[in-house]
């Protein structure tokens, strides 16, 4: 009997152990963040926060974030289950809209929210009509699935259970001590089972991400490791080409432009766009007189997308698009033919609030007047705006600090407290010319982009130069916020020699409020410095156009900086 004592207690003790190893991951890990999506509809700027679904069926909260300007209205908000299943009845009704709600958004900036119901796991579309367009936004509603060394582990714990309940059965009403022995076995194998399975859970790759590494279906939402197994290897997608339709409005009429996505191995619509800083694409128009748009289309189709604005004079306008494949990584893509606007001016249209402001795209100040030349303090809708920045030589990292304002009073745009686009070198007289601009940026070597983020919000960060190295996408595009910028004037340049940069005080810092979605845009408590670090490739004059969001504004600053060659001082006009 004694035997059998020791043989129980070594299990138990075997069990404690157990409990303290790692527990395995479950498959739905990047499933369970909120989905931020920036959409331009019509002349609308929004942004749709789609709520995290915490149990099947449940409610998807959907809020819609307004900014300064934006029309009141009604939105009509429906959810749609899409994607295909092996059996054709579990994906019923795929197409058809199983919820509906409204949204009514007032005169104010704010949020405005609803509830739509959620019957099953897979992938779904939420579609927004303001009566004259339709968005189509995709999303994936994850299973809650159990991987199969998990399932390995909850079996083998089990067993141990049952197995020891036998052997101490076994143990005291066994006349021989030697029997205990046989199902005390089993609870060590069962053991040994799950925590091999635990050990080695930790090493093995989770399948592709439905809907983010892989198309989603209905199979592989509900059970990706019965669909797909687990592999280690890159999922990769061939580029894809960006065709613009024909763009006919006249100057200061609103038109709509039109953007096809192909892919550029098939020549069928790439229709695998995902959100990528928060916005299913990112579009930059440059005006020939250096105003820039920056867009979200909305898409309506399988690889199309429209958006619409009002382009305020005659000439030639660069368009590009930013967005990241399925599987495939970010890209950026240029159009080849950009746009031409011709024709007489058409009739100024009043919205009832003053000269046309709140029309995405509009345009009412003298576009010459709008980007100051070097570094110094300007301001822009009411706001002060101070740019320093550090020795501008090309091939070397050069930090340039905006001061929007005077109180850490800015919010998140886009996931980020600022964003930079730079686009050169240009001649002098294409940089700060008045009609030749959207032509020479459609041919500049160089489109860039770069993010001032990290830190936190209110802390003293002197010990920091800037925010966070900018990520320059080679020739990548700039992506993500609306153009309400530039109907301020300019200040006199106030020009430092060298572009010395002050101290900086408060940097813009964001962390995500709950591990997985990105940061709150209602938040006003970043700032007022936004800081970037980029190097400039090689000498010439630079447009640069910095974008901070404040007083639910996004504020687009354009600055014209001379980037030296070298052993020059700042480089600055």
């Amino acid at each position: 009997m004694r035997g059998a004592a020791r043989t129980v207690a070594a299990v138990l003790c075997a069990l404690a152990l157990s409990l303290f190893l790692p527990a395995t991951a479950r498959a739905d890990s990047a499933g369970g963040g909120d989905l931020h999506v920036a959409q331009t509809l019509g002349d609308r700027e929004l942004t749709f926060v789609l709520r995290r679904v915490t149990g099947l069926p449940g409610p998807l909260h959907v809020d819609v974030l307004t900014h300064r300007g934006t029309p009141a209205g009604a939105l009509r908000l429906g959810a749609v289950p899409a994607g295909v299943a092996a059996d054709r009845a579990a994906g019923a009704p795929v197409g058809t809209v199983t919820s509906k709600a409204s949204v009514r958004l007032g005169d104010e900036p704010g949020t405005y929210g609803t509830v739509l119901d959620i019957d099953r796991a897979g992938p779904w579309e939420l579609v927004v009509e303001d009566g004259s367009r339709t968005a189509r936004i995709p999303f994936v509603v994850p299973g809650q699935v159990t991987s199969p060394p998990e399932r390995t582990v909850f079996a083998g714990f089990v067993a141990a259970g049952v197995l020891m309940l036998v052997t101490l059965f076994v143990a005291v009403r066994a006349r021989r001590g030697s029997w205990v022995l046989l199902p005390a076995s089993g609870v060590v194998a069962a053991l040994a089972t799950a925590v091999t399975a635990a050990l080695l859970s930790a090493s093995l790759p989770p399948p592709p991400e439905p809907g983010r590494d892989v198309d989603a279906t209905q199979d592989n939402v509900t059970d990706p490791y019965a669909v797909v197994r687990p592999v280690s290897a890159e999922h990769s997608r061939p580029p894809a080409s960006l065709e613009t339709a024909a763009y006919t409005a006249r100057p200061g009429e609103r038109g709509t432009l039109r953007l096809d996505v192909n892919d550029g191995s098939t020549g069928l619509p790439a229709d695998d766009l995902v959100v990528h800083d928060g916005a299913l694409m990112h579009l930059v128009v440059i005006g020939p007189a250096g105003r820039l748009w920056h867009l979200h289309p909305v898409r309506t189709a399988p690889g199309t997308y429209e958006v619409q604005l009002r382009l305020p004079a005659s000439g030639h306008y660069a368009v590009s698009a930013e967005f990241a494949r399925r599987g495939g990584g970010l890209q950026h893509v240029r159009s080849a033919t950009g746009l031409t606007v011709t024709g007489r001016p058409a009739p100024p249209e009043s919205s009832g609030k003053g000269p046309d402001r709140d029309a995405v795209g509009a345009d009412t100040a003298p576009e010459s007047e709008l980007a100051a030349h070097g570094t110094g303090t300007r301001t822009i809708d009411g706001v002060p705006v101070r740019l320093t920045a550090s020795t501008l030589t090309a091939g070397s990292a050069a930090t340039l600090t905006a001061r929007v304002g005077d109180t850490a009073t800015l919010q998140p745009w886009l996931g980020m407290v600022g964003h930079m686009i730079v686009v050169g070198p240009l001649s002098e007289d294409d940089a700060t010319g008045p009609t030749r601009l959207g032509q020479a940026a459609e041919q500049a070597p160089v489109w860039a982009h770069a993010h001032s983020m990290g830190g936190d919000m209110s802390g003293d960060m002197s010990a920091h130069t800037g925010g966070d190295t900018g990520t320059g996408h080679g020739s990548g595009a700039a992506h993500g916020e609306e153009d309400h910028a530039g109907r301020g004037t300019a200040d006199p340049p106030d020009t430092e020699p060298g572009g010395h940069v002050e101290g900086p005080g408060p940097m813009s810092g964001l962390m995500p409020l709950n591990g997985d979605s990105p940061a709150d845009e209602t938040v006003a408590a970043y700032g007022p410095d936004v800081s970037f670090v980029y190097t400039f490739s090689r000498p010439g004059h630079y447009r640069v156009w910095i974008q901070a969001m404040r007083d639910s504004t996004v504020l687009t600053i354009p600055y014209v900086l001379n980037v030296s060659s070298g052993g020059s001082g700042g480089g600055e006009e």
